[in-house]
């Protein structure tokens, strides 16, 4: 019974973030992180976003990779078939039959005023998960280091135009010698304290 409830929640969950993440990959993240984090509970904060910066470094659709890492997470491959075909398979459907009203609406007033209505959302939503991530980092890596990698993220990305996987690349390769170094750090305190007792 167990298994089929989770199995639930993932369609669940994935149908919600595949209908109404409007806009793409980025404007899915943040349905995706609430369904993920807070409604169920099945990873914290923290992974969640070593988990996207991994899939922003991997190639293909952020939204689609997140949504098999969730499912393999919760059921194995089976979940991760499961979350995908979930995501994917609603919004597709409804593409392929609403493809010839949409075409045929292209120039009217209404359907226009809808789209512009909901930019607005996705540019609050992508916001709020910003403003999120910079705040636990400036927490973990204090505030002159975090605004220091913010600004150097964004020279590499607005300015020498480097490829965004890449600069995550980067920032996941400086992350795990960053780790090691705090934690080498930490033992050396710890040891010391033990030596003055």
């Amino acid at each position: 019974m167990g298994g089929l409830k989770t199995y639930r929640e993932i369609i669940l969950a994935m149908v919600r973030t595949g209908i109404f993440g409007y806009g793409g990959g980025p404007s899915v993240i943040p349905l995706i992180r609430y369904e993920a984090v807070i409604r169920y509970h099945w990873m914290e904060e923290e992974e969640f976003g070593e988990v996207l910066a991994l899939g922003n470094a991997l190639p293909g659709p952020i939204a689609t990779k997140m949504a098999a890492y969730i499912g393999y997470r919760q059921k194995r491959i089976m979940g991760a078939i499961v979350a995908v075909l979930a995501h994917i398979l609603p919004t597709s459907i409804a593409m392929v039959a609403l493809l010839g009203a949409l075409y045929a609406l292209r120039h009217s007033p209404i359907v226009s005023g809808m789209i512009a209505a909901v930019r607005p959302v996705i540019a609050v939503m992508l916001g709020q998960m910003t403003y999120e991530f910079a705040e636990k980092s400036w927490k973990g890596l204090g505030k002159w280091v975090a605004v220091g990698f913010g600004f150097v993220a964004f020279l590499m990305l607005s300015v020498w135009n480097i490829h965004p996987a890449l600069v995550v690349a980067l920032f996941l390769i400086y992350g795990s010698f960053h780790l090691m170094i705090l934690s080498k750090i930490k033992e050396a305190k710890e040891s010391r304290k033990g030596t003055t007792r």
